[in-house]
């Protein structure tokens, strides 16, 4: 077998996979978190998609310049090795194949799934509709995760074309959301009430805010994805920072007029409780019942896209690791089948660690936690980690980057640090104290951060017990 990735895809396919992979379930699935930890605040609501935006924007910034110069086998990894050195990009791709890729792999199949069942429920009787939260939709989201990454290990090339087709797709309700929702809000006054009312009062608006941003990390997160595919991507050094660049203004551009447009076709509040069925209250508001749940189909497709970006990602990250003959079995990791030109067997561990991920994710969410106070909520906290293990890359890009000038090599890493240091602050105000569900009755107080950090760590620490066990094998 060949160890070799060939260059297989264009600049289109990569700015579809920052635009494909972060646009999809989180504008839906965040949009009610983002009004409820805010009050039903609207304008506090946008500013925290403004900020939130602007985070990934600066941090994508500083990635595209890094692209310019360093291209190997999974951008990020080699960015960390490259700027920290070789056992950081380690630990680095460590945590991107066993927390990032597979536990946001994980949600976003749980999430596609229960979006599927609410399309599915607008066609069946009351009596025999699907639920969102129970076995039905775990056994849904455990064939869509199979079915995406039995895709693109055994046909990338569709896999891309399904990409670049799902993004096009995802951007048509969102689109005239945005317009249409606007238009109606304006002629009817729901979206000026929407602007000056707060449902709920008592929630301070600082920290509000905080809590808000963090929710839009996991609406925003995705767009590094693209940078797994640095060693398959055309002419990567030129191409690479034009996608980061391009798809992150894109989307912080439709994120927040179409978070707009949803204001004018629907009350706050009923979004606050709606949950996923409020996005379909919203567009049957908008466009009526059969229009309205002909476009929901598209947030399905929008959802499926993302999972196929990530998927994209969480494919290729063992290989990541063992193209530099670290972690477990690098001889087994680094194949790739010459039919496909995949990591076949990275692949294969990507898809069971999602699924353990994804048992995990359920679990945490049951009235009853199957993981008591761990059930930490693995939809935001390891991207926040990614921020703060984006930390040291900053510090040295500004540190080495003299040969950059004063905004590549200064200003850039800058913005980058003080994002990053951002986001982590708001995840400790966000996910600091608070009663897990199986506690609250008796009062009994969770340390969510805590607890996900000895997940983190005991990860970490296998980490460094397999990262020379290949070489060791050799001797």
């Amino acid at each position: 077998m060949s160890t070799q990735l060939n260059k297989k895809y264009g600049l289109l396919t990569a700015i579809c996979t920052v635009v494909g992979t972060v646009i999809g379930s989180g504008v839906f699935f965040k949009a009610e978190k983002i009004l409820t930890e805010t009050g039903g605040n609207l304008p506090v609501g946008i500013l925290a998609w403004i900020i939130g935006g602007l985070i990934m924007v600066a941090c994508a910034y500083a990635f595209s310049i890094l692209a310019t110069k360093h291209e190997k086998v999974s951008g990020i990894v080699d960015y960390a090795e490259a700027m920290v050195g070789k056992k950081y990009a380690y630990f680095m791709g460590w945590f991107l194949a066993l927390l990032y890729y597979p536990t946001l792999t994980s949600v976003l199949a749980w999430v596609s799934a229960r979006y599927l069942c609410v399309f599915i429920n607008a066609f069946l009787p009351a009596e025999a509709q699907l639920s969102i939260v129970g076995p039905q939709c775990m056994t849904i989201a455990g064939a869509l995760l199979i079915a995406v990454f039995f895709m693109n290990a055994i046909a990338p090339k569709i896999a891309g074309k399904f990409q670049v087709s799902a993004t096009f797709i995802k951007l048509v309700p969102l689109f005239l959301m945005a317009i249409v929702g606007t238009i109606k809000g304006l002629t009817n006054g729901l979206l000026v009430e929407n602007f000056t009312t707060i449902v709920n009062e008592d929630i301070s608006t600082s920290s509000g805010l905080f809590k808000a941003v963090v929710a839009t990390a996991f609406a925003y997160e995705g767009w590094i994805c693209a940078t797994s595919i640095n060693a398959e991507l055309r002419d990567a050094k030129k191409n690479l920072p034009k996608a980061l660049v391009a798809g992150t203004l894109i989307i912080v551009g439709v994120y927040i007029t179409y978070y707009i447009g949803l204001a004018g076709g629907i009350k706050n509040e009923v979004i606050m409780a709606g949950g996923e069925a409020g996005a379909r209250i919203a567009f049957s508001s908008v466009f009526g019942n059969f229009a309205g749940t002909a476009l929901f189909l598209f947030v399905v497709i929008s959802c499926l896209g993302t999972l196929n970006g990530l998927t994209l990602g969480c494919a290729r990250a063992f290989h990541a690791i063992a193209s530099r003959d670290l972690g477990p079995a690098p001889h087994i990791f680094k194949q790739v089948d010459p039919a496909t030109n995949m990591p076949a067997n990275s692949s294969m561990a990507g898809l069971f660690i999602s699924g353990l991920w994804l048992l995990f994710f359920y679990g945490s969410q049951l009235d009853t936690p199957w993981f008591g106070p761990f059930s930490f909520d693995s939809s935001e906290l390891p991207i926040i980690t990614t921020y703060a293990m984006y930390l040291p890359i900053f510090f040295n890009m500004f540190r080495k980057g003299k040969d950059l000038g004063a905004v590549k090599g200064k200003v850039a890493p800058i913005l980058a640090i003080c994002g990053s240091i951002f986001m982590v602050i708001a995840a400790i105000f966000a996910h600091g104290v608070y009663p897990y569900q199986a506690a609250q009755a008796d009062g009994k107080f969770s340390l969510p951060v805590l607890f996900y950090l000895i997940t983190y760590i005991v990860i970490m620490v296998f980490g460094a017990v397999f990262m020379n066990s290949g070489k060791k094998s050799k001797k």
